[in-house]
């Protein structure tokens, strides 16, 4: 494989990643300064100002882990692999459609159990391709672990 045609399939994974991070924040934009300030949150809930950076790291690993996927030397490609990062990377997206765009942390919860199976999905497609490369999504897996619970207890203390 050719560098330029490494750069452009980095390029097209941090791109993807990056439109499901920027429809995050323009959809949680929408509810973050009212509605969600005003929902009863646990002791546990993290500062507001943690969920940016954490998440900046987060869409960046998991780009690069699908890259190094995607880019893997042999004659095929792990088609089942990218197609299970490309639904979680979706269903990334809806949850919080969901949560922040349409304020229903019930229905966001629902929607975070298939996340969540979908991630520990393709940590094993990924981990079966290389070891490294599927360990470098379980960070992601853990933080959608505690977002789970944040959202539980959240949908629990507001129903």
């Amino acid at each position: 494989m050719t560098a330029r045609r490494e750069w452009l399939g980095l390029s097209v994974f941090l791109a993807a990643c990056l439109a499901v991070a920027g429809f995050g924040g323009m959809v949680t934009r929408t509810s973050v300064g009212d509605w969600y300030v005003a929902l009863r949150k646990p002791t546990w809930t993290p500062p507001a100002w943690l969920f940016g950076p954490v998440w900046s790291v987060l869409y960046a690993t998991m780009a690069v882990a699908a890259w190094l996927v995607w880019a893997r030397p042999g004659p095929r490609r792990p088609r089942t692999a990218l197609a299970a990062f490309g639904v979680q990377l979706a269903l990334n997206a809806g949850w919080t459609g969901l949560f922040f765009g349409l304020r229903q942390p019930g229905w966001a919860l629902a929607e975070v159990v298939v996340l969540w199976a979908a991630i520990g999905a393709t940590v094993v497609l990924f981990w079966r391709v290389r070891a490294a490369w599927g360990a470098v999504m379980l960070p992601y897996w853990a933080w959608v672990t505690f977002a789970s619970a944040l959202n539980f207890a959240i949908w629990r203390l507001n129903s």
